[in-house]
């Protein structure tokens, strides 16, 4: 183990050691403060220039190192004061998906004068860019990647500045108290799902057509059944005995038949591809427009479409 793997084992430790909030307040107690590397130079510099000065006994030399340690002292005070009183809370969750790029929103809100070139990053995350908070409440995106599906805590989120003059950061973490719901992410180029209608996908899942030969969905005609039902190209063929013809019970729809997706269509052996497999599936079913449902370990979901239907579909694939 080098020394870089027991730095950032050290670092998960004492992270995991913060408590969740819902929110988190930049205060005294909160924010840390340590020189940066331009900051560790001018301390090396303004020694130097310090032990020349005492050594050659120049007056200009004491003057310039106790107004570039004056100009240092008064940035570290200025950065502490650029980040206090901040709060920091979280927006609205969005789709996010297994190891794919997600973005979770953080919003800052107390800042009521501007605050110069604010940091907020997730922990794992790409570096954040410096961002001038004007207003009094402002919405941050903040980039992150979820390791795995399933219900997943919120990443660790760091706020920091180097302002005005990077010769010291200041910043603070946050661990926040929520858990953000992870899709699996969908197969690329995953093969079409099967047309499943679902009377025939029914039939087959539980035992095929019945005696008859007609789907589970079809039976003969009864006095009372609506004329939609009736399938009229078949009731052609046999004149007009209204005994001979045969009606569909499940309700017909217009944007044509109801898909079945179903796990044991995927023929893949792994639980976490299958997955893969069926939300990509949902994805393609959403976009066609038609009513779909979903079979996953031991879970049916009944067809339908829309917003809340495939949202629905992807929290099953998500949690089992």
């Amino acid at each position: 183990m080098t020394a870089m793997d027991g730095v950032r084992g050290w670092r998960v430790w004492w992270l995991g050691r913060l408590p969740r909030t819902p929110a988190h307040r930049l205060t005294h107690r909160t924010l840390y403060v340590l020189p940066t590397r331009p900051g560790w130079m001018l301390t090396l510099t303004l020694t130097l220039l310090l032990v020349g000065s005492i050594n050659f006994q120049l007056n200009l030399g004491y003057a310039l190192t106790f107004m570039l340690a004056g100009s240092a002292a008064a940035a570290v005070w200025s950065a502490h004061a650029n980040m206090r009183g901040l709060t920091l809370t979280l927006g609205d969750a969005r789709d996010a998906w297994a190891g794919q790029p997600a973005t979770l929103t953080v919003r800052v809100t107390g800042a009521q004068r501007p605050r110069w070139a604010v940091e907020v990053d997730a922990l794992g995350g790409p570096p954040a860019v410096p961002q001038d908070l004007v207003d009094p409440e402002v919405a941050i995106e903040v980039p992150w990647v979820p390791p795995r599906r399933g219900w997943q805590p919120a990443p660790l989120v760091r706020v920091a500045t180097r302002y005005p003059l990077g010769v010291c950061r200041v910043w603070s973490w946050w661990r926040p108290a929520s858990d953000i719901l992870v899709y699996p992410a969908p197969e690329p180029d995953a093969p079409p799902p099967p047309l499943t209608p679902s009377g025939a996908g029914s039939a087959s899942a539980h035992g095929g057509a019945c005696a008859t030969g007609w789907p589970d969905d079809v039976r003969p005609w009864h006095a009372g059944d609506s004329a939609r039902q009736v399938l009229w190209k078949k009731a052609a063929q046999v004149d007009d005995d209204p005994t001979r013809w045969w009606v569909r019970t499940s309700r017909p729809d217009a944007d044509g038949p109801e898909r079945w997706l179903d796990e044991a269509d995927c023929a893949l052996p792994d639980v976490e591809r299958r997955r893969a497999r069926l939300c990509a599936w949902v994805l393609q079913a959403e976009r066609s427009g038609g009513r779909y449902g979903l079979r996953v370990g031991g879970i049916t979901v009944p067809p339908g479409r829309g917003p809340e239907h495939r949202r629905r579909c992807l929290e099953v694939l998500a949690c089992h």
